[in-house]
């Protein structure tokens, strides 16, 4: 288990890496489309769908690190009051439902996946035409990844549960 939480640790961060890049670089692409638009009244062809696509990107890619790093929204009013035992089952089962929601959106995805792929789907029209198949990837792959770090969370909770100790912050303390 040591190995695949390792695995799914750096995966993660990796994830994290590539979702700061593509923001960092969108940065320059706004910049360049309003210095266009402003001082020679041409804009950048394509920002408005480059960016659109990119906020999808950026957002999968992080929910895995997200999920393992315990930054996830979580509301812990009543489960805060139980003892260490009844908080490891109640993340447990917060864990479950996190696996189910992302296997299923990640098992929906595929299809739609396979149509932006072989069909060629495109967004946008006129001069900048921007594929799909990228944002419908990583949609896939975020959603598998994060599925799995709520597998592996769900996994430690209940080892927690099973010994008695409470919930802690999953990622790098396991």
């Amino acid at each position: 288990m040591n190995f695949l939480t390792r695995l799914n640790n750096q995966v993660t961060r990796l994830l994290l890496v590539l979702a700061a890049v593509l923001a960092f670089l969108l940065c320059f692409l706004v910049v360049a489309d309003v210095l266009g638009r402003v001082v020679f009244n041409s804009p950048v062809k394509g920002t408005t769908e480059i960016v659109s696509l990119s906020i999808v990107i950026i957002c999968y890619l992080q929910a895995g690190f997200a999920i393992r790093s315990g930054g996830m929204l979580h509301v812990d009013m009543f489960v805060s009051r139980g003892g260490p035992r009844a908080q490891s089952l109640f993340a447990a089962l917060a864990a479950l439902a996190g696996l189910v929601f992302f296997s299923l959106i990640c098992w929906g995805s595929v299809e739609g996946l396979s149509h932006a792929w072989t069909s060629g789907e495109f967004e946008g029209e006129g001069a900048l035409r921007v594929p799909v198949w990228p944002a419908r990837f990583v949609l896939v792959v975020g959603t598998f990844v994060a599925a799995f770090s709520y597998l592996l969370n769900l996994i430690q909770h209940l080892a927690d549960a099973g010994r008695g100790v409470g919930p802690g912050v999953i990622g790098a303390s396991h």
